[in-house]
């Protein structure tokens, strides 16, 4: 067994412990949390005192593994279009690069504290990547498919990949509501009706997106015209996006809308008045990284929302840590509290991903991991502050 002394132990189901104690056994299982005054000698296991806050590991609920072999390859600030078409043209690659890439940035998100991952998959090649992991995958089969003549052909392709990722965990997903058509998100909507209960979409990560649906206007129209589409077929509603396809979505299964860029508060108000399983995912880094903006997080707090947080791909990330992506929330949003981050970083990702029985927080009998966050302003998280992995 091992026993940590720290500043604070962060628990997240219960409030702070100052000079707490937590103890686990050598499989990372809690075995219990105390304060100072009670069990320092608990089972006389010596214990190691830190400097800084203990929290449970962190949960990733949005990322692109297969993309890491594009890191740096990508200008940045040229918004959310070109970055579309740099991706499409950059991607392919040597499966080995690809594999290579993948296994390090498994390992430098395991460095960074991550325990677990929602990772988006459009191909099989990080299936080998995930089954030797010491992190736990959900992936996300996603669809691309805007034209509806292709929506069979683009779901049975979904469906085939699928079956080589079980039995890990995985989902079929739309991609954003600009990729995928009506016809698309019908047969989606239908496969997750039998029983599939996770999907992840991106959502509203730049003003075209909305224009688009709103007035059939912008970039978008450039992008489609790049790939020689013929979208006469799609008739703006003047809605933005997220209110023009949240009727698509089944309310029996957990709905994570990523990014939220240009997300306002009408679109917030119009989600609550579908009975919809609804979480949110912030990736500031990456929002940062493509449009120079950021979500305006506010207006999403104590709307009754569960909140959690990602770090996307590094195709659009210069690293795959959760505590950047808490740092560049909190600079921008100063009145976010590090304790209500560490929750959106933690049980919030876990309960979306529905493993909140094992990760999240600091109880026994949990093997959720444990984070020592140090370099803190009394507990503002600066450009000093770092995370370890202590188990």
């Amino acid at each position: 067994m091992k026993s940590f002394k720290a500043d604070y132990i962060f628990p997240v189901n219960a409030p702070p412990i100052k000079n707490g104690i937590v103890t686990a056994d050598d499989h990372g299982k809690i075995i219990s949390i105390s304060d100072q005054n009670a069990s320092a000698e608990l089972n006389n296991v010596p214990v190691e005192h830190l400097s800084g806050i203990i929290c449970p590991g962190f949960v990733n609920t949005h990322c692109h593994l297969e993309l890491s072999h594009l890191k740096g390859k990508i200008v940045q600030r040229n918004g959310m279009v070109n970055f579309i078409k740099d991706v499409q043209k950059l991607r392919g690659a040597d499966a080995g690069e690809i594999q290579d890439a993948a296994i390090k940035a498994d390992d430098d998100m395991y460095q960074n504290g991550i325990v677990a991952v929602g990772d988006i998959s459009n191909t099989n090649v990080t299936i080998p990547v995930k089954a030797g992991s010491k992190l736990y995958y959900h992936s996300f089969i996603e669809c691309f498919g805007f034209l509806p003549d292709r929506a069979a052909t683009v779901f049975e392709n979904a469906l085939a990949l699928i079956n080589e990722f079980k039995p890990q965990s995985c989902s079929i997903t739309p991609h954003a509501p600009y990729s995928v058509s009506k016809q698309l998100f019908k047969l989606i909507r239908e496969h997750c009706e039998q029983g599939q209960n996770l999907i992840s979409i991106h959502n509203q990560e730049c003003d075209d997106e909305n224009k688009f649906f709103r007035y059939k206007l912008g970039s978008f129209n450039d992008l489609y015209a790049s790939l020689n589409m013929d979208i006469s077929f799609f008739k703006p509603l003047a809605r933005n996006s997220l209110q023009s396809v949240i009727h698509f979505l089944t309310n029996k299964q957990d709905i994570l809308m990523v990014h939220n860029t240009c997300t306002n508060l009408k679109d917030i108000y119009f989600i609550k008045r579908f009975d919809h399983k609804i979480h949110w995912c912030f990736c500031p880094n990456a929002n940062l990284y493509i449009e120079n903006k950021l979500p305006k997080v506010a207006l999403f707090v104590g709307q009754g929302f569960n909140i959690t947080l990602g770090t996307d791909s590094l195709a659009s990330n210069s690293n795959l840590c959760l505590l950047s992506e808490m740092r560049t929330l909190q600079q921008k949003n100063p009145g976010l509290s590090t304790g209500q981050l560490i929750e959106w970083a933690t049980i919030n990702g876990a309960k979306y991903l529905g493993i909140n029985d094992e990760k999240g927080t600091l109880e026994p009998g949990k093997t959720p991991g444990l984070n020592l966050i140090t370099g803190l302003d009394g507990l503002k998280i600066t450009n000093d502050t770092k995370v370890r992995r202590l188990l």
